[in-house]
């Protein structure tokens, strides 16, 4: 990788990609059980039956009677590839728990806990010349738990907040192997992340026929600085001497979240079809992150770039009030891209193409359902490590009727 052979990439934590040794990691996926099938899509879905924290707007639609849980588990294998030397890692994790219900007439409560940015890799970088061996390693990540309310303020309106803490902890270093150097330089990187999130969502309900219906869901997360300290330790070590030395850096406002823009479209048909679009942009461009260069370490620009994001997908039901079991199965499908949102040597990352295919099952006794996607992610750059991605999503929506009133005579 960048310019070099690299050898032995595996996993640890939620990742095991060498790119998330940038920026904060590999940002995750916010979505849950229906919008994992259709490759993540949510600004502009808001059903009764379903969590969508994508948009908080959507907890105002909630069913009265019932009390939703929605858990989420992860396996995944991805295969890298640079030139010559092709790698497979593997993992499995459980990824989200969240919960919704209705708080009281027109308005939905959510609260849980999401996943925001993974950071896992070991790896071995060679030189061209072969004089330089160097391990990078790297673990941790953030995670953010919410608590969500959902207000329909007019009957084709509804608006929302989630409110959130976001924590976590990443670690990173840089180790060389023997060398013919005299001195060599092993770096260590660390940060603690304790901050609050907010989301806030909007979304416009109408219906445009007699069985068809069209939402427009946007939301904006407020960009803000961490306040968290980065901290490095450089220790040099003289081969010759037998000698080393350490010395520790900090900065400061190491880390900011951005500004985020998300913009959705859904139609829906007779209960049975639903498609959706979904945008969004996160000005990461204008974030700095710290950086070790020439004997300092402090605040750089241009390391960082706007992401962008399109996705699409496709819920197909046969017959909503159908007697046989496969009429009354959810069948998914999405695709989507990313641009990256960090810079390698001053050039953009891997774009991401996604595809995802998925089922969701009731359960017999009750309204629950078994959720289960697979997905593809091709992470693509130009002179960089290219890998496939192949996941596979187990979702569990609970929907137990708590607040069902019963008539006894």
């Amino acid at each position: 990788m960048m310019a070099a052979t690299v050898t032995g990439v595996w996993a640890q934590g939620g990742t095991k990609s060498p790119y998330s040794q940038f920026g904060v990691g590999v940002l995750g996926d916010a979505s849950q059980s229906m919008s994992r099938g259709m490759n993540g899509v949510g600004y502009a879905l808001h059903q009764g039956d379903m969590i969508n924290t994508l948009n908080p707007a959507s907890y105002a639609g909630v069913d009265s009677t019932t009390m939703l849980f929605d858990m989420g588990l992860t396996g995944q294998t991805t295969h890298f590839e640079e030139g010559s030397v092709k790698r497979n890692a593997s993992l499995a994790n459980f990824e989200y728990l969240v919960s919704s219900f209705r708080l009281w007439k027109n308005t939905g409560v959510a609260v849980g806990v999401l996943p925001f940015s993974s950071v896992g890799y070991d790896y071995s970088v060679t030189s061209k010349d072969k004089s330089l061996v160097e391990t990078y390693t790297g673990s941790g990540g953030m995670h953010e738990v919410f608590l969500g309310l959902g207000w329909r303020v007019l009957k084709p309106l509804s608006v929302g907040v989630n409110a959130g803490y976001l924590w976590g902890d990443i670690d990173r270093s840089v180790i060389p192997g023997a060398s013919a150097a005299s001195n060599s330089l092993t770096k260590k990187y660390s940060t603690s992340i304790s901050s609050y999130k907010l989301d806030f969502g909007v979304q416009w309900e109408q219906k445009i026929g007699r069985r068809d219906r069209l939402t427009v869901g946007a939301v904006v997360g407020l960009g803000h600085n961490l306040k968290n300290e980065a901290q490095m330790t450089v220790l040099t070590t003289n081969s010759q001497s037998s000698t080393s030395n350490d010395s520790t850096f900090s900065v400061a406002d190491a880390m900011s979240l951005p500004m985020s823009y998300g913009l959705g479209v859904a139609y829906q048909y007779a209960g049975k079809l639903t498609l959706a679009a979904d945008f969004s942009l996160e000005k990461w461009g204008s974030e700095k992150m710290p950086i070790y260069a020439n004997g300092r370490y402090d605040l750089q620009g241009g390391l960082l770039t706007d992401r962008k994001k399109v996705n699409i997908g496709l819920d197909w039901l046969p017959n909503p009030m159908g007697r046989r079991y496969a009429e009354l199965v959810h069948y998914r499908f999405g695709l989507g891209y990313a641009t990256p949102y960090y810079k390698i040597n001053g050039s953009d990352g891997p774009r991401e193409l996604s595809a995802s295919l998925g089922f969701a099952l009731p359960l017999i006794y009750n309204r629950s359902v078994l959720s289960i996607s697979a997905q593809w992610v091709n992470s693509k750059a130009q002179g960089f490590i290219n890998d496939n991605t192949f996941r596979i999503n187990l979702g569990i929506t609970f929907n137990e009727r708590w607040f069902m009133k019963l008539l006894v005579d």
